[in-house]
């Protein structure tokens, strides 16, 4: 049961992922068409013209068809950001997770397994869960009395298999991030591309060449550059930030064992 409810989960994420990059591409369109593409904000009226002087609007919008796959993109990378952010905080539980930390290992290093059991039902979150369920099984193990070895490897299996649930929601959405690091910078090398195209093509025309073809196959391609560094810059940071906070809260929570583990067996060690 417990596996049908997860596979049905992940695919209903996998659902509502889909439509967020979908409704980010769309947004991206209509921001370039109607936006962007506004005739205020060129000469004469109409987005055929010029750019008005100073309007980076208008001139973002002349970077061509690429330009709303990458405003998509970048938009993908502000959304998946957010939700991460909000993710991972709620997995850090109520409160600052240094405080709960040190206080946990205090009381587990005392031997006050309840009190520890109690601030991490008022801490919540992905740790407090993984902590709680490693001493809720330490408890079973010292009334069972096992040594200190097979209550080692028991606790660290609870922790195991305690993490193992928390990690896949922790992870989420880590794999697009990581992916839109790749796909801004090559969507922005694409318009690069086909911008130069268009201003070889100017320079290869019969007699005096265009100048203002060539003009603006230049600019499309360095828009389109400067997009997709953008957006590839934003998604390194947010991709880099979320893992470092990601091994955090595991490190928390291989540390809470570590001590866990130690604290039984000095416990164990009184008892001969």
């Amino acid at each position: 049961m417990a596996n049908v409810k997860k596979e049905s989960g992940s695919g209903l994420g996998g659902v509502i992922s889909g439509i967020i990059i979908v409704g980010c591409i769309l947004v991206g369109v209509l921001i370039w068409q109607f936006i962007m593409g506004d005739g205020a904000n060129f000469e004469g009226g109409v987005n055929t013209g010029h750019p008005l002087p100073g309007n980076y609007l208008a001139m973002v919008y002349k970077g061509g068809q690429i330009v709303p796959v990458l405003l998509g993109c970048f938009l993908m990378v502000i959304v998946f950001s957010f939700e991460r952010f909000a993710v991972i905080s709620k997995a850090a539980g109520k409160g600052n997770l240094d405080a709960f930390m040190k206080n946990v290992q205090s009381s587990i290093t005392k031997g006050d397994i309840d009190t520890a059991i109690a601030a991490c039902d008022k801490q919540q979150g992905s740790v407090a869960n993984a902590i709680r369920s490693a001493l809720v099984k330490y408890q079973d193990v010292k009334k069972e009395g096992l040594d200190s070895e097979a209550a080692a490897e028991t606790i660290h299996k609870e922790i195991e298999e305690a993490t193992s649930l928390e990690m896949p929601m922790l992870e989420k959405h880590m794999t697009i991030l990581s992916t839109l690091v790749s796909l801004g910078t090559l969507a922005g090398l694409l318009g690069t591309v086909t911008g130069m195209i268009k201003a070889f093509g100017a320079l290869a025309s019969s007699g005096t060449p265009d100048q203002a073809a060539l003009a603006n196959g230049i600019s499309e391609a360095l828009i389109n550059t400067a997009t997709g560094i953008a957006t590839s810059a934003l998604a390194i940071i947010a991709y880099n930030f979320f893992t470092s906070k990601i091994d955090t809260l595991t490190y928390s929570i291989d540390e809470a064992g570590n001590t866990i583990v130690n604290t039984y067996r000095k416990f164990r060690g009184t008892q001969k």
